[in-house]
């Protein structure tokens, strides 16, 4: 027998030996590998890559791109994603350090990281596309034939929602606005969700979200828990990288992925969210910031035009907090200038 037949004959026993192995760990419910979009990655071990979407017009591979950290020990999968809004960037930098810190030996489950859902808005420093100008977070479950966004929403919601158990959604408030550290539970599904909401560790928390087609949509219809976690915007800052290391890790710790006592607060503060939209267009100026409490009738801002006068004051509508305000100074007629928290009551864990 010539090496080469020798070496064919080893690759057959190592074939039928991973097959076997495979097999008794699938018996008994310990299949090694984890398998997402192209990837498949073993026990014990990180990988990344991109599940394809499409290409440009200058032949680019465009996807969804992926780190994926497989534990040693068995548990639950749990998908973390940022980048849905080009120029939401704590969530995405806070992705990249949260899953280079946790070491797949002691994980128990699965960790998949998507830095940057939407790479082409991320490019042109934006939220929306800037192939087709949609805004992600308003179209899913997409379109497998429409443009590159309607196929980046499908391709998450067939590739990606059926081979994970719960995902997080990372938010800022974008270069528009700077909101304030809050959670999103979708209304309806309170008891599918609540308690990685509440592990999320911020004391507010927007029970509703009204509008859909967002990265939740689809998860919550599968029966797995979604949320998304708002932090931040108008720049990028260090302190609201930590705020959503510390929601990932404290979620892991939740869900016994990894070792320690999950953290939960005392009381959470349960609110809902109405948008205040310009009637003209001119200057924004703002005179409250994101969580600071508000009483109806106190001035919020005010738009001016070029001279100084004062086109229209945006006050409070009741007694609440406010959640969202505009960084952006230009302002036109029908744009968010201030997004107002009714409070509704208290959560207790």
């Amino acid at each position: 027998m010539d090496q080469r037949e020798q070496d064919a004959v080893l690759k057959r026993i190592a074939a039928i030996t991973a097959g076997f192995l495979a097999r008794i760990d699938s018996r008994f419910g310990k299949d090694p590998m984890y398998s997402i979009g192209p990837l498949t990655v073993s026990r014990g071990e990180r990988a990344q890559g991109l599940i394809p979407v499409g290409t440009s017009s200058y032949g680019v591979e465009l996807g969804i791109p992926l780190i994926v950290v497989n534990g040693a020990q068995d548990g639950p999968v749990l998908c973390v994603d940022a980048g849905v809004h080009g120029d939401e960037y704590d969530g995405q930098e806070a992705i990249r350090r949260a899953l280079a810190e946790i070491d797949p030996a002691t994980l128990r489950g699965t960790v998949v990281g998507i830095p940057c859902m939407n790479t082409p808005a991320f490019e042109a420093a934006a939220r929306a596309s800037g192939i087709d100008h949609l805004n992600l977070n308003r179209i899913f479950p997409g379109d497998p034939e429409g443009s590159y966004s309607q196929r980046l929403a499908a391709t998450f919601v067939k590739e990606v929602v059926p081979v994970v158990d719960a995902v997080v959604d990372l938010h800022t408030g974008g270069a528009y606005g700077e909101i304030a550290p809050l959670v999103i539970l979708q209304g309806g599904y309170e008891d599918l969700a609540t308690d990685i909401a509440l592990a999320a560790g911020h004391e507010l928390v927007w029970k509703g979200g009204k509008w859909g087609g967002t990265v939740r949509h689809p998860v919550l219809a599968a029966g797995k828990p979604a949320i998304t976690i708002e932090c931040g915007g108008a720049t990028y800052r260090e302190a609201n990288v930590e705020r959503h290391m510390y929601s990932i890790r404290n979620i892991l710790r939740s869900l016994k992925m990894i070792d320690g006592e999950v953290e939960l607060r005392d009381t959470y503060t349960a609110v809902t969210g109405t948008f205040a939209r310009s009637s003209n267009g001119g200057f924004f100026v703002s005179y409250a910031e994101p969580g600071e409490n508000c009483k109806e009738g106190d001035l919020i801002g005010q738009i001016v035009d070029h001279y100084g006068n004062t086109l229209e004051e945006v006050r409070a509508d009741w007694d609440g907090i406010v959640l969202w305000v505009r960084r952006i100074r230009t302002v036109r007629s029908g744009d968010e200038v201030v997004i107002f928290g009714a409070v509704e009551g208290e959560i207790k864990p």
